[in-house]
């Protein structure tokens, strides 16, 4: 089955920007089948939804929370989902993971935890007070 891996998890300056990449392997569907998403979960609290893009990468969603300093963006061509963050806040602290549900409505995009099967093992992102 495909595995997810995240990557490029580190501290960072309140205002500062980080960029997280989510590569997939091991799938024997296309990669371009699956809706993906970025989830993250802070210390104490429930994981929760940040971002998330449809198999082709054309409709894009986000929590609004990050809504306008954080970028989702999918390359199927290089099987990798990216997550630029800006404007970081303390508040972004948290580990981030993204995930992928298999689905043949190319225009479907999913915000509920439930809906993916696949899961990668996080990345710490830290943002100083």
């Amino acid at each position: 089955q495909m595995q997810l891996k995240e990557s490029g998890g580190g501290s960072a300056q309140p205002g500062g920007s980080l960029r997280l990449s989510c590569i997939a392997s091991g799938g024997s569907l296309r990669f371009s089948n699956y809706a993906l998403g970025w989830f993250r979960q802070a210390f104490g609290k429930e994981r929760e939804f940040v971002a998330a893009t449809t198999p082709s990468g054309s409709v894009r969603y986000y929590a609004d929370s990050v809504k306008g300093r954080f970028t989702v963006s999918r390359d199927n061509g290089e099987d990798r989902m990216d997550l630029q963050m800006d404007s970081l806040e303390p508040e972004d602290t948290a580990v981030y993971y993204c995930a992928a549900k298999y689905s043949l409505r190319k225009e479907n995009y999913y915000t509920s935890q439930a809906d993916y099967a696949t899961w990668g093992q996080g990345t710490q992102v830290t943002v100083s007070s």
